[in-house]
């Protein structure tokens, strides 16, 4: 079934609380803080942060960005911003890189099951600026009381050829989807980067909803290859994917795909 709108909460299918991780490349930091912006308009009480990093400038779009490392009464705060329906972003430290050190999974455990709390959205992996990763060893950093995992990838990596521009963790993809240095990265193969035990689900807490968010359309190139990638995934014999998006954050339009809505 195809279903599109402009709503994030509603691509989502988001349910009264969720504590949602983000994996994958092709705008993960993009989607955490829209995602944040969407619930904090409609009056819910939302925490954003990450269990790896993220840049301080992206940290800083949050109304109130908190430091649980070393940052006196920081527990305090957050709720004070929450009350008044803000933005409230949580991190560990600020590195000497300039980015924010993400907080450790039973932090993020102990927000999330804060009544203060409506929505916690956690960044659990990097991809450094690239659309398509596979996790690496330690990779993604998801907490147990994850509800819903959004695994992303960017567009623009359909019909594209296999390399370090394309890939990040790039051994690692080649030894998921079987393609070799060069080669033209299929629909095929990038449905392995999502349904692969060593794929983008991998550490996935039991009974969290998988999601497959397939991000920015605007630079699609071949929408066929697209949707081909999504009826590959909505149909898995596993059935492990509840839903794919097809969309752009940029653009803010999103179409849905299920397969058991599916005539």
């Amino acid at each position: 079934m195809k279903k599109k709108t402009h709503s994030l909460v509603e691509a989502l299918s988001l349910r009264a609380r969720e504590h949602i991780a983000l994996v994958g490349g092709g705008g993960k930091t993009t989607l955490m803080f829209s995602l944040a912006e969407e619930l904090r308009r409609s009056g819910k009480r939302v925490v954003a942060s990450t269990t790896t990093k993220v840049g301080h400038r992206e940290a800083l779009e949050y109304k109130n960005l908190f430091l649980a490392g070393g940052e006196a009464g920081w527990k305090d705060k957050a709720k004070k911003g929450l009350s008044r329906r803000e933005t409230v972003f949580v991190g560990k430290s600020l590195l000497d890189s300039g980015k924010v050190e993400g907080i450790a999974p039973s932090l993020a455990d102990d927000l999330f099951h804060d009544s203060d709390v409506d929505y916690l959205v956690v960044e659990a992996d990097g991809s450094a600026g690239h659309p398509l990763k596979a996790p690496g060893e330690h990779e993604p950093v998801i907490p147990g009381s994850t509800t819903m995992v959004v695994a992303m990838m960017g567009l623009e990596a359909i019909g594209a050829r296999l390399d370090e521009t394309a890939a990040f963790r790039l051994e690692q993809v080649m030894r998921i989807t079987g393609l070799n240095l060069g080669d033209v990265i299929t629909p095929m193969a990038l449905a392995k980067v999502f349904v692969h035990l060593a794929g983008l689900f991998k550490g996935s807490p039991e009974g969290a909803r998988r999601v497959v968010f397939l991000n920015k359309g605007d630079l699609l190139k071949e929408e066929k290859k697209a949707e081909e990638l999504a009826e590959i995934l909505v149909n898995d014999p596993l059935k492990t994917i509840e839903r794919v998006i097809l969309g752009s954050l940029k653009q803010g339009v999103y179409q849905m795909r299920t397969e058991k809505e599916r005539p």
